[in-house]
């Protein structure tokens, strides 16, 4: 469901708005402000912050009024409102100063005088926690001493300032904790003993003391544990000082050609958002939903009429020119659509995303929206964000598919076909479980195991032969999903080209047909060969080398 305030999603099991903090019902856990001490004063009734004696909330801070604050029960369920009660160095919320009755929320932060104080709801411990960010000057604290790469010379490690740290719900298993550069870049996840060692990184711990007070919680193995987790953290320029080791054998020249380049606009995450709240909250109400899955559906059969039958002809839209531009304009609107899809399911959470712009990769231009901040969601939401860019690609195939049967014969009719089949080619090569695309994050979090490729590869290369430990239910799933990609990608085009071949032998000799054919189905099958190929290739040679 959507919050009738935020319009942002709102799960079925929540109680209250993640995203504004609204109370959908009376069972809601009431917000609390958190005082600086830990101790929590729940706003169930009227609450007044100040430093006389009879104050809800006392603060003995000087610069304090008396009377400075007062919580009231707003006209929404468990909204309370704060105004401020004639101090004299104003009351601030969330950094803007309260002038008028304002509505708090999970998260909020109140300062009053000198003194912060920050508004929550009580969570329990399976539950996700908001979202910490590590602040901080960037030259740490006096007499820090930044670690070097192999951690041998670090005397107070200190992580980065700008880092993100949430815990995620119970149900994301042990590494339940995610680690981030709020302004985009590696992502860690970590477990509950390396989430509570990262809190003490702060540049005022020796590493002596570190070491103690891991093997104080951990036992025997804590210093196992916070050597694990300096190493990741180093590794991934995380620490203060610290740089990323470089990749193995990479040449620059290959790294620079293969780098994309990016365009980025920093009003266009602003632009997604108001988007949204002008309307494109409307696409994630289930009517929506219901309709978009059946113009994907029906699209589908109306695509395989068109090209059993003689109506049209892809490609090649009245000649081979206007074919080509229509192939490589489609292109571009089916990716922005893509994109799109990518960044207002992000925004329908109630995340912002990152960079937004045009990558290119190559010379050709792409529309991206960076939604990594989707990591600090739970697993269900993952998958939506990662399934909503194919989505996408589906419906607009699907809808060009279907105008394709009202439309006569003719060079629109031909070019609506093509730019269906444009978007199913972008579907297949999103869903694709073998690279790092949309497919095979779905499949990650679907089934809950990081480095599934890695697993799986390890599986085929000795799991048949030895028994291997990594052949999981996980594995098997992704090998089979990995097959049926591999035959759909197959099918689709090698039935497509033969239904289309004597268009293009009336076009171009048949040498050069036969060489674009063959070109495109080794280019189809190109990600699973080279993804399977070498381990299957083990396989078989480690099954020749077997005494029987």
């Amino acid at each position: 469901m959507l919050c009738p305030d935020c319009r942002r999603y709102v799960g079925r099991q929540r109680s209250w708005c993640t995203a504004c903090g609204r109370a959908l019902d009376a069972a809601a856990p009431p917000l609390e402000i958190v005082l600086e001490d830990g101790g929590r004063v729940a706003l169930t009734s009227a609450v007044t912050i100040g430093r006389a004696g009879a104050s809800s909330v006392r603060l003995r801070d000087p610069s304090v009024s008396r009377l400075h604050a007062r919580v009231r029960p707003g006209p929404a369920v468990g909204c309370p409102m704060l105004e401020d009660a004639g101090s004299t160095y104003g009351t601030w919320l969330d950094g803007r100063r309260v002038s008028a009755p304002a509505a708090l929320h999970d998260g909020a932060t109140i300062r009053v005088g000198d003194v912060e104080l920050r508004i929550a709801r009580r969570r329990d411990t399976a539950d996700a926690g908001r979202t910490v960010v590590v602040s901080g000057a960037s030259t740490g604290a006096a007499g820090c001493v930044a670690p070097d790469v192999g951690g041998a010379g670090a005397s107070r490690p200190r992580v980065r300032s700008g880092l993100a740290l949430k815990r995620l719900e119970a149900a994301d298993g042990d590494r339940r904790w995610v680690l981030r550069d709020a302004g985009g870049g590696p992502v860690l996840r970590l477990g509950e003993p390396e989430a509570q060692l990262f809190g003490l990184l702060d540049g005022k711990h020796s590493l002596a003391a570190l070491i103690a007070e891991a093997e104080r919680r951990n036992g025997p193995g804590g210093l196992a544990v916070l050597s694990g987790l300096l190493a990741a953290l180093a590794d991934h320029g995380l620490l203060a000082g610290v740089k990323p080791a470089p990749a193995a054998g990479e040449k620059d020249w290959l790294k620079r050609l293969l780098t994309p380049r990016e365009l980025c606009r920093p009003s266009a995450a602003a632009l997604l958002d108001r988007a949204y709240g002008a309307g494109g909250w409307r696409l994630f109400t289930r009517p929506a939903l219901i309709a978009s899955a059946a113009i994907a559906s029906a699209g589908a059969v109306a695509c395989a009429a068109t090209v059993i039958g003689d109506g049209a002809t892809p490609f090649v839209a009245a000649n081979l020119g206007l074919g080509a531009l229509v192939f490589v304009l489609g292109r571009l609107l089916v990716a922005s659509a893509h994109e799109l899809a990518h960044g207002l399911a992000l925004v329908a959470l109630g995340r912002a995303p990152g960079r937004c712009g045009v990558k290119f990769v190559l010379g050709f231009p792409y529309a991206f929206v960076d939604t990594t901040a989707v990591l600090f969601e739970p697993r269900r939401r993952r998958i939506a964000v990662s399934a909503a860019g194919p989505a996408s690609d589906l419906t607009t195939a699907g809808a060009f598919a279907l105008a394709c049967l009202v439309l006569p014969p003719g060079g629109a009719r031909d070019i609506c076909l093509e730019l269906s089949l444009v978007a199913y080619l972008a579907a297949l090569a999103n869903l694709n479980p073998v690279l790092d695309r949309d497919g095979y994050h779905v499949l990650v979090d679907w089934l809950g195991v990081p480095g599934l490729r890695r697993h799986a590869r390890r599986w085929l290369a000795a799991g048949a032969v030895r028994g291997d430990r990594d052949r999981t239910r996980a594995v098997v799933w992704y090998a089979a999903a990995t097959i049926a990609w591999g035959c759909a990608v197959a099918g689709f085009v090698v039935v497509l080209s033969l239904r289309y071949l004597d268009d293009l032998l009336s076009i171009v000799p048949a040498s050069a047909a036969w060489a674009v054919l063959i070109a495109v189905w080794s280019l189809a099958l190109l990600p699973v060969l080279s993804a399977l190929g070498r381990p299957a290739a083990r396989l078989v040679l480690g099954l020749r080398g077997t005494p029987r």
